[in-house]
């Protein structure tokens, strides 16, 4: 769902090999820390190329699967599919069902996906006792896209209430169509509306560029290439956002939780902290709290979460997170926006496409040959 336009690595099309390697940090981040944590993955499940997962009713983990079914997760494994819009996607380049997210009652269920026509499309549903209506479907926002890779797709209920929408630059390579500094189109940017106080949903009136000129309302923040995972901080409501790089750095945005929003991180001017091919660093850029190069097999960032489970005492607090094609499980110390240590924690997951946080906080990791595991204490 986010691989590099230069390695033409389709996720789901072409194999990527993993690797036990670690990722190089910029020279200007701190080194590496004597692992804190102790971790182990224990597999509890085996999907069809899981994408999303989102802590449902009853506190269960609700699956989603990259061609268009939705799964919850149960003691003997995943159950039969409680949607299936299958029919209304496809998983030709980067697209399929990419992002789900519950309301905080567990009374509505949002989809994101890209439909046949490869338009972003994110449709609501009530959810009763648990069930979800399918008489209830409807469709809250869409976005065409001018190709098949960059979709992004995540989505998340914040710690405000309002729906986050996270929608790539549009695809190809090299940001083409300038989207990324680009106000006046959703592509390449954080959304954030209310899609309860409106029909299909309303702008909330505190968004960053509600009253400039020319700007789309719905952007909460902007210059980024393909956001495909990004998390709030379920102890503090910091966002993290864990953007797809070009063809040289993968990076970790932050945001702290009393942001109004507006954040610039640079995208197509800069990558990660460097000027891509020659851009000017804007001057309201926003970089990264951590970046890495690709000289150890490193790809695709796979964002994660901020640790808040319970099971490993250790780890509480850290930022979760992997890359597609190097697999390590890492994680990073902060304290006030700055990364204080960056942790391998000595486990690789192989290709690692997303992760998951239950209602209690613990972590788990999927890959897209199917594997689904739990972060457990070692």
């Amino acid at each position: 769902m986010k691989v590099r336009t230069r390695s033409s690595a389709i996720i789901g099309t072409i194999c990527l090999v993993a690797s036990l390697a670690l990722t190089t940090a910029s020279a200007d981040e701190p080194a590496a820390a004597r692992q804190t944590a102790q971790i182990t993955l224990k597999q509890v499940a085996t999907a069809k190329n899981p994408t999303a997962g989102a802590a449902g009713p009853g506190g269960k983990l609700w699956i989603a699967e990259r061609a268009g079914t939705v799964r919850v997760l149960g003691d003997k494994g995943l159950g039969q599919p409680v949607l299936d819009i299958s029919a209304e996607t496809t998983t030709d380049g980067e697209r399929g069902l990419l992002g789900i997210a519950f309301d905080r009652k567990y009374a509505h269920f949002y989809i994101s996906f890209t439909n046949l026509e490869g338009t972003s499309r994110v449709d609501e549903f009530a959810v009763r006792k648990g069930k979800i209506q399918p008489h209830t479907r409807r469709t809250v926002l869409t976005q065409t896209q001018p190709y098949a890779n960059h979709n992004g797709g995540d989505i998340k209920i914040g710690p405000d209430g309002y729906l986050y929408i996270a929608l790539g630059d549009g695809g190809s390579g090299g940001d083409p169509h300038g989207n990324g500094q680009n106000l006046g189109t959703l592509l390449g940017k954080l959304l954030r509306i209310d899609p309860r106080g409106g029909k299909p949903y309303a702008i909330p009136a505190d968004n960053p560029f509600v009253n400039t000129p020319g700007a789309k309302g719905e952007i909460w923040s902007y210059g980024l290439r393909n956001p495909w995972r990004f998390s709030f901080d379920a102890g503090t409501g910091d966002l993290l956002i864990g953007d797809v790089g070009q063809n040289d750095w993968e990076e970790i945005d932050w945001a702290p939780a009393s942001s109004k929003g507006g954040e610039n991180y640079g995208w197509g001017q800069m990558e990660g902290t460097h000027p891509f091919r020659g851009g000017t660093e804007p001057a309201n850029h926003v970089p990264p709290v951590h970046e890495y190069d690709r000289s150890n097999f490193g790809c695709s960032v796979t964002g994660g979460y901020v640790y808040r489970g319970k099971a490993i005492p250790a780890l509480r607090g850290q930022y979760v997170f992997s890359d597609y094609c190097d697999g390590t499980i890492r994680s990073l110390q902060m304290r006030n926006g700055k990364v204080t240590a960056v942790n391998d924690l000595g486990v690789n997951g192989g290709e690692i496409i997303s992760f998951a946080q239950d209602r209690n906080g613990e972590l788990y990791v999927f890959t897209i040959g199917g594997s689904l595991s739990r972060i457990d204490a070692a």
